[in-house]
């Protein structure tokens, strides 16, 4: 059986993120792109946004959600790279 390989991105968002409705906004916003991932809140105040896809489509939602949220964003943090598929569908998480 062979693996699918996908790029992803583990993106950290610092600032003003929690208790605006930040998760709530990237999972809207991950509903137009073909990604699949989670966004949770981190017990540091930081929001942590992981999508995989193909590379175009992830690199494109994350610069949509820093485009909506910009007002609430101090701060990013990306790792990006490729992996084999791990998640299905988006979701926000914790």
């Amino acid at each position: 059986m062979e693996t699918r390989r996908v790029f992803f991105a583990e993106v950290l968002f610092s600032g003003r993120v929690q208790g605006v409705g930040f998760r709530w906004r990237t999972l809207k916003i991950a509903q137009e792109f073909d990604v699949a991932g989670t966004v949770r809140n981190l017990s540091d105040g930081r929001v942590l946004l992981c999508a995989e896809g193909a590379e175009r489509d992830v690199a494109a939602f994350v610069s949509a959600v820093e485009e909506e949220m910009k007002t609430f964003i101090r701060g990013v943090e990306k790792r990006t790279g490729t992996r084999e598929a791990s998640a299905a569908g988006f979701s926000v998480a914790g």
